[in-house]
């Protein structure tokens, strides 16, 4: 199976640069140390494209991205640095027949309606004139895997703290972000993985999140042939941390795209 995907946002909910913040990551001029929230797009071979998450800056990441159309969204979980621009899917549902469908545990489709109740309430009429994104909540459950558009989509359940978060398995790719560990079962959806996507937040243990050496022992028990880090905060540049990291392990950025099976292109 052919997969390609692209990061839109590799950041940790403050964003880089960081509001107030003067540290050197923060004003580098290199462009893989601007981080917008984390976010990004899988694109089967038969050309669905599958958004994950909606992060604040969805619309900037989009354009940036040439990215015009999505085919579902994939929710990791509730927390605001992952679904809070979930308005920008507007001008994309406004040019579909059907409401496009959103994927999500049960405790994240609730949030998704509290939170935005003019988008998830059918009794919400817009104004002649006026546009509102129009969804499908369908519910998901770790472990049972899910179809769109006849592409496989397996969910994974990690830990993040008091709350749990969806990974996704796509063919040999795989998106894990906000996890504070692997358990055994994550370790079993994981196995045979080509490309791994996973969270490394701070050089330091944190509660809810894989330090990066945490990230760097997890990523090694997978075994993928490459594993990108994402959830990246303004502790680290890019190229320093990219010089670090044992072979086969990187750091993200975001507009990097990564295909499988793998192109000839440098």
């Amino acid at each position: 199976m052919s997969v390609r995907l692209t990061f839109l946002g590799t950041g940790t909910s403050f964003g880089v640069p960081q509001v107030g913040c003067a540290c050197a990551v923060c004003q580098s001029l290199d462009p893989r140390d601007r981080r917008t929230r984390c976010g990004a797009v899988i694109e089967c071979d038969d050309g669905t494209r599958l958004l994950i998450d909606t992060p604040p800056e969805l619309r900037l990441q989009l354009v940036a991205a040439g990215i015009g159309t999505v085919d579902a969204v994939l929710f990791t979980h509730e927390h605001a640095d992952h679904i809070h621009g979930i308005d920008d899917l507007r001008a994309i549902s406004m040019r579909r027949a059907t409401p496009l469908p959103f994927y999500a545990e049960a405790r994240t489709l609730t949030t998704l309606c509290e939170r935005f109740p003019y988008i998830m309430n059918d009794a919400f009429i817009p104004l002649p004139g006026t546009t509102r994104p129009e969804g499908q909540l369908i519910p998901i459950t770790p472990g049972i895997p899910f179809t769109v558009q006849g592409n496989t989509v397996h969910p994974i359940r990690v830990p993040h703290g008091r709350a749990d978060v969806i990974g996704f398995r796509v063919g040999d790719f795989a998106y894990i972000t906000d996890a504070k560990e692997l358990p055994p079962d994550a370790l079993r959806a994981l196995t045979g993985v080509r490309v791994l996507v996973l969270n490394a937040l701070l050089r330091r243990e944190h509660p809810t999140h894989l330090s990066i050496e945490e990230a760097v022992a997890a990523a090694q028990q997978v075994g993928a042939d490459r594993t990108f880090f994402t959830h990246l905060t303004h502790n680290n540049f890019h190229a320093a941390l990219a010089a670090e990291l044992p072979a086969g392990i990187a750091p993200a950025y975001d507009g990097l795209v990564v295909e499988l099976p793998e192109s000839d292109s440098p």
